[in-house]
């Protein structure tokens, strides 16, 4: 790790302004700290974001609101989280560890970079990391990589599992940059790598993200977040669903969907959804939508397993909702 200036700002405004490409934000310091230990991020300022106002958790008229400071773990067991929006609780308690969701911050979570080997590798060429130097996944281990929204510069997964189960919610971001502030959905505010997988978002030199919005949607309480992992605990999805399901008796009337582990960002999933509206509730309707999702899926070497097991999960997460299972 190498030297570095610390510095608390008394508001958002200043936090703002003491951002720039030299600078790096930090709240609970969960990723941002290990990057700079392995020199994969080397900000000569920290601006330490955690004494502003930037917390609190609402349900108001227009929907849930998160402060970007809010703890995962605090989220999470928040009895209107639980209760309205039961797939952001579960995707929160399935990510990290206990010790980190008690540390990290929602608006942290959001922005926290790949868990891509070579990413991380300062002595391996990463386009991510370096721009023109390569991506050393595509004829390496790639097991863990995406198959969706990849190219030929990058194949790393997004690694957020809230933000999977948010964009399937059509969450929107709140972004202040000074005294001037932006509202973004956050499937926009993502990007896939194209030329340019060093360019992951949206946010410009100094923005912070201060709040999350998820808009009221009363049959949200009928959703899930399922993860499918090497292990049961403390480990990055190889594929996940977040799913909000709406019924008609045994006819689906609605659905929300978003799936992790397989894209290069939260992959929303508009023509399965389309796909499952006003079908009935049978394991054959949702075999079929699920094939929609693998469209355009570029499987290398040893990430093929990933086209049928996404769809696999899938089916299983609509038939846990749907009480088929």
């Amino acid at each position: 790790m190498r030297p570095f200036t610390y510095e608390v700002p008394s508001s958002i405004q200043e936090a703002t302004s003491r951002g720039g490409a030299d600078a790096a934000f930090i709240a609970g310091g969960t990723t941002i700290v290990d990057l700079m230990k392995l020199e994969v991020m080397n900000p000569s300022r920290l601006v330490d974001v955690n004494p502003l106002p930037m917390l609190g958790i609402q349900m108001r008229e227009d929907g849930l609101r998160i402060g970007a400071l809010e703890k995962m773990s605090d989220v999470a067991e928040h009895p209107e989280v639980v209760a309205n929006y039961p797939v952001i609780s579960e995707a929160l308690l399935q990510s990290a560890s206990a010790q980190i969701r008690n540390m990290a911050s929602i608006g942290g979570n959001l922005l926290q970079r790949t868990r891509c080997g070579y990413f991380r590798d300062v002595f391996t060429p990463c386009n991510k990391r370096e721009p023109g130097t390569g991506c050393s996944a595509i004829d390496g281990e790639n097991r863990m990589h995406a198959i969706l929204g990849t190219s030929s510069s990058c194949i790393a997964t997004h690694p957020s599992d809230l933000a999977v189960a948010l964009v399937a919610l059509d969450a929107s971001i709140y972004i202040q940059n000074g005294a001037e502030e932006r509202v973004m959905n956050l499937d926009d505010f993502y990007l896939v790598p194209g030329e340019t997988p060093d360019h992951e978002n949206q946010l410009r030199p100094g923005e912070l993200i201060t709040a999350v919005r998820v808009p009221r949607l009363l049959w949200a309480r009928r959703s899930t977040y399922l993860k499918i992992r090497d292990r049961e605990s403390y480990e990055f999805a190889l594929t996940s669903a977040a799913l909000a399901l709406d019924l008609n008796g045994d006819t689906i009337r609605d659905v929300r969907i978003a799936v992790g582990g397989v894209g290069t960002k939260p992959w929303n999933l508009p023509e399965v959804r389309q796909a499952l509206a006003g079908k009935p509730l049978k394991p054959e309707t949702f075999a079929a939508a699920a094939k929609l999702a693998v469209n355009g899926a570029n499987p290398l070497r040893h990430n093929g397993f990933k086209v049928d097991l996404v769809q696999r999960t899938i089916v299983r997460a609509l038939m846990n909702l749907g009480g088929l299972a």
